[in-house]
């Protein structure tokens, strides 16, 4: 299957999940400095949720840059992926309105697991589709910092810890959110800017 076609189709319902959500926004009812900082708690969780999707949305396009064929494998889950992502507009949604409640941030967290794990697979798979044909690009996917750390035990001990931690204070789940996202953000591989080499 020609990548174009996936990446296309990816990059549109990454698009449509950013739109939803910023329609959460509601428009104050009152003309006063109260009624703006009412949503503060939601733009909170939609920042976080913003530039978590940008993150990922990055890291996605360096892979699939190194792909030139997307596999039946790789297109059911690049879509499982998707889906998981779909799910955010409203884990945020309901976090942005009991920013300091426990179920909502742990349904965040959730999500956050789904997403993680459905990564790591369309990862893993993206690994083994290129080892057959460029094993030297499959190492490019393997030694991605968010791949590594999806994979690793310490990513799973962390979240141990963070489900402890939402209990005592439910926003801590996006201030470490936050902590991630910058690491993830800064710790790209070296070439992740310089991709034309690698399309079609």
């Amino acid at each position: 299957m020609k990548k174009g076609r996936v990446e296309a189709f990816t990059d549109a319902v990454v698009a449509i999940i950013m739109t939803i959500m910023v329609l959460e926004f509601h428009v104050p009812e009152v003309a006063t400095v109260e009624g703006i900082l009412s949503q503060l708690p939601y733009f909170i969780a939609y920042a976080v949720s913003f530039y978590f999707i940008g993150v990922a949305w990055y890291n996605h396009h360096y892979m699939f840059a190194l792909v030139k064929r997307v596999t039946k494998k790789v297109y059911w889950l690049n879509n499982v992926w998707l889906f998981s992502m779909s799910l955010i507009p409203i884990a945020t949604a309901w976090v942005g309105r009991f920013i300091d409640q426990r179920v909502p941030e742990y349904f965040y967290l959730a999500v956050f697991l789904i997403w993680s794990f459905a990564y790591r697979q369309l990862s893993k798979g993206i690994i083994e589709s290129l080892n057959e044909t460029a094993p030297d690009l499959a190492k490019k996917v393997s030694g991605m910092t968010v791949y590594r750390a999806m994979s690793s035990i310490w990513m799973i001990a962390l979240t141990g810890v963070v489900a402890v931690l939402i209990y005592f204070y439910p926003p801590i789940c996006l201030a470490l959110s936050v902590i991630e996202l910058i690491y993830m953000a800064t710790h790209t591989n070296e070439d992740s800017d310089q991709l034309e080499g690698h399309e079609n």
